[in-house]
This record gives structure tokens, C-alpha cells and sequence, in this order.
């Protein structure tokens, strides 16, 4: 089979999990177009991204250590940190992509305005440059970090209301020093930036708000990287999970003995909250806790304790909106509670021809998980693989999300959490199943080569 049988793919975005495809793709002789908004590869990674999509501040080093985000053929650097820094991360990307010759194939500069499915299944997408081409398939990788999800407080604000997603450092875009200042939300970007401003030649006076408390989990165990240790396939789901629960109350203590409020679910039933230092500035008094806002009042915010304080900044760590403007059919977006069920995590049931990569919120890595899904797709795209009959597509899905229901408490962060390493053996699991459909099938394609403008070869 060469290249011009196969079916030509159209990728959104050149961040990790648009790389990791294309270079999938490649390997695979698969034609393809990989389209970026920003001038460079990195997406969230790329610090001060001219596109306006990166969440990076400054300070800001990757949670997941370099053990487990790097790509599995091309290892991180031997001199690298634990935690990486994220120009370390930008620099990383950069060489990959250049490394598997992959900077031609990717149109810079260049937004996905528009992405229909015609009524022969075809994909028609617009850009910002004006141009439309057609493609057979279709796969996003246009990040979920980058449309931030702002608190509806009632009243009105005197001082400054502002999203972690614009946050560059303690002085940028406000300076911070000798301000009075409310930190909402307790996940890891949260607490890096608490962390950062309760300092105290920096904040006068630095407040953390949540709704609920939550599980700071440690980065080292034992003197080692912890997200190293896992458990073993053989030990049940249920069994494993109570034995980490016990670990983290064993050797992380309670929460309320660092001045923190107490969690209302068991550690991993939320995706975790992992700082060295948050719980040091708490234990020494530099952060106060409050319960959530309740209403804003000129230089005002009150809490739901009935406590109130004077406040010069609110910065909201609050999360963001999975978003993808450039569809049209309202079928293909998440409903307003973050929600979009899809096989494997990356098939709309019904759709054949659309992936998403890397819309998820995995235990412990992102950029492995894309890479694991590339290759399903590229089984996929070049007839190795065949998906099952609808009703076990529509079976799986549903056992996936009652799964994510029964092990988290409800939030919209947690519509597209899941445990890496139990989702890599259900996938590899998968795709020898669909290699036997696709071998008695006679390795067909299930998306057939019709569309053949504007991709580069």
C-alpha cells in the first residue's frame, strides 16, 4: 500500500499531543497537515505564546517528573532536573521535532478557523489564512488549557479580578508586592502561585479560597521521584487504590495539621494537588484558608463562613472550558458541564473519522498518553485496526464514564480524568482486538483516500 492509497489527515495544533501525531503519522507514511496558530511548536509550554494559549507563568515546573513525560524514542536529557523547567519542556519539543524532521510539515502562523463535516463525511477546514482544503480525517490537539473558566461571584469588584491563565510572574501583568491577595482553587496551579506570592517581601497578606479541601500529595518519596512507583497489573483496581489511600494518609499526615481545611473525598479521588513547598508556607502562616466566595463588595470579598477581608487582588486558579471554536455542529462540543463521551477517550461514537489526542487529564503524564494514542490512529488510518460493532463502542463508553463517576466526585475537571497506565493496557488490549476485526476484515480501510488538496507530501 503507498502513500497515495492511504487517507489524508489534517492535525490542530502543534503542542505535545500535535507533535507526538504527527510524527506518528509520518512513520506510517500517512499524508498529513499539522496547522499551529503561534510561530513555534510547544502550545502551553511556549511561555508568553504570541497565539495567547499558553497558561505557563515563569516559575512554573512541570508536576509529572522527566521519567515519565518523555516520549519513549526520544528520551529526556540525562542532565535534566526531576522536574523539568518549562523552557526545558519548549527546548524538548523543539529538538523532537526537529529531531524526526517535522518543522516542514507544520503550517505556523496559521488558526484553524473552521472544521465542517460534509454530507460525504469529508472534512472542510478553513484558516486564517483564507484558504480551505479537504480532508479525509481529522485530529485535535488544540489543548485544554487555554480558555479559562471564570467563578460567577454576585456583586462588583474595586480591585483587580484575574485569571491564573494570565499570570506571568509577581510583577507581571500587576505588581503584587505589599497587595492583600485571594488565591482561588487548590490545584497545582494554585498552589504554585500561592506558594510563590505568600512570600513575604511579596504579598501582605496571602488568602487561599476552595470550595473543599483536597490531598497535597509529595513529589518525593523516600528521597525518590513519586511518580515513579506503581502499583502492579496484578493487584485489583479497588485493592490498589485503597493501598495509596492508606500511603498518602500514612506518610503525608492530615491535611487540617498544616492549617489546611479538611478534603471531603479520600486522596486520588480527585486529580491530585502535588507541591513540596505549599504545605511548608501553610504550616508557617503565610497562607490562611478561607471557604469559597460568597459575594464581592467594592474592596471587599466575603466568604461562606461569614468571614470577610479586604482584598486587593482575586486570582481565580479555576480551571478551564474544553473548548474547540472551529466546530460548527453542536454535537461535537462538550455540553456545559465539560462533558464529551468518547471511545478509547478519542472517538465520538457515530464519527469515524475524528481523534482527539491528549483530552485528557491523566495520572501521572499528558505527553506519554498522546503518543500512546498516536498509535491507534496510525493502526487505524492504515487498516491494522477496526473498531468494534456500535453497540460495544456505545457499551465501553458508558462503562468508561460510570468508572470515572464512581472513583471521583463531580466536578468539571474530573469529566476527562483517568489513570494512565490502567488506560495503556486497556488500550493495547483494544488494538489487538481491532487487529483481529481489521485482518478478517482484510485490512480495509475504514477511512477511505478521497480527499487529495493541500497536503504536502
Amino acid at each position: 500500500m503507498n502513500t497515495r492509497e492511504l487517507p489524508t489527515v489534517c492535525v490542530i495544533g502543534a503542542g505535545p499531543s500535535g507533535i507526538t501525531a504527527a510524527k506518528r503519522l509520518a512513520e506510517h507514511g500517512i499524508p498529513f497537515v499539522c496547522y499551529e496558530a503561534s510561530d513555534e511548536v510547544g502550545g502551553n509550554w511556549y511561555f508568553k505564546n504570541p497565539n495567547g494559549m499558553s497558561a505557563c507563568y515563569q516559575s512554573l515546573h512541570i508536576d509529572t517528573s522527566k521519567y515519565r513525560l518523555q516520549f519513549e524514542d526520544f528520551p529526556a536529557p540525562d542532565d535534566w532536573p526531576d522536574f523539568p523547567h518549562h523552557s526545558q519542556l519548549l527546548q524538548y519539543f523543539k529538538d523532537y521535532v526537529d529531531h524526526f524532521d517535522l518543522r516542514s510539515r507544520i503550517r505556523f502562523d496559521t488558526l484553524v478557523t473552521a472544521a465542517e463535516r460534509d454530507d460525504e463525511g469529508l472534512w472542510r477546514v478553513t484558516t486564517s489564512t483564507g484558504d480551505t482544503e479537504i480532508f479525509d480525517a481529522l485530529i485535535v490537539c488544540n489543548g485544554h488549557h487555554w480558555n479559562p473558566r471564570f467563578p460567577d461571584y454576585p456583586g462588583e469588584f474595586d480591585g483587580v479580578l484575574m485569571h491564573s491563565h494570565a499570570y506571568n510572574d509577581p510583577f507581571d501583568p500587576i505588581d503584587m508586592r505589599g497587595k492583600r491577595i485571594v488565591v482561588v482553587g487548590m490545584g497545582n496551579s494554585g498552589l504554585d502561585i500561592a506558594s510563590e506570592l505568600s512570600q513575604r517581601f511579596l504579598a501582605e497578606k496571602l488568602f487561599v479560597s476552595a470550595r473543599r479541601g483536597v490531598w497535597v500529595l509529595p513529589k518525593y518519596v523516600n528521597g525518590q521521584v513519586g511518580d515513579r512507583r506503581s502499583m502492579p497489573s496484578w493487584i485489583p483496581p479497588r485493592v490498589a487504590l485503597k493501598l495509596k489511600q492508606r500511603f498518602v494518609r500514612k506518610n503525608r499526615g492530615e491535611m487540617p495539621n498544616y492549617g489546611l481545611p479538611a478534603p471531603d473525598h479520600e486522596p486520588f479521588e480527585a486529580h491530585p494537588s502535588a507541591s513540596e513547598e505549599f504545605l511548608h508556607r501553610a504550616g508557617c502562616g503565610d497562607v490562611e484558608c478561607k471557604p469559597a466566595i460568597t459575594r464581592l463588595d467594592g474592596d471587599t470579598v466575603h466568604f461562606a463562613d461569614g468571614s470577610s477581608e479586604q482584598v486587593d487582588v482575586v486570582l481565580c486558579a479555576t480551571g478551564y472550558h474544553i473548548s474547540f471554536p472551529f466546530f460548527t455542529d453542536p454535537a461535537l462540543v462538550p455540553d456545559a458541564a465539560n462533558r464529551l463521551p468518547l471511545f478509547a477517550m478519542m472517538m465520538k461514537p457515530g464519527v469515524d473519522n475524528l481523534f482527539h489526542l491528549g483530552l485528557a487529564q491523566p495520572l501521572p503524564t499528558l505527553v506519554n498518553f498522546a503518543e500512546q494514542q498516536s498509535k491507534l490512529v496510525a493502526a487505524y488510518l492504515t487498516g491494522r485496526y477496526h473498531l468494534p460493532p456500535r453497540d460495544q463502542i456505545d457499551a465501553a463508553v458508558r462503562e468508561q464514564e460510570t468508572a470515572r463517576t464512581g472513583r471521583y466526585y463531580d466536578s468539571p475537571r474530573h469529566t476527562i480524568q483517568l489513570e494512565f497506565e490502567p488506560y495503556v493496557r486497556r488500550l493495547r488490549k483494544e488494538m489487538a482486538r481491532g487487529a483481529k476485526r481489521a485482518a478478517a476484515a482484510g485490512n480495509t480501510l475504514p477511512v477511505p483516500a478521497r480527499a487529495t488538496a493541500g497536503v504536502r507530501r
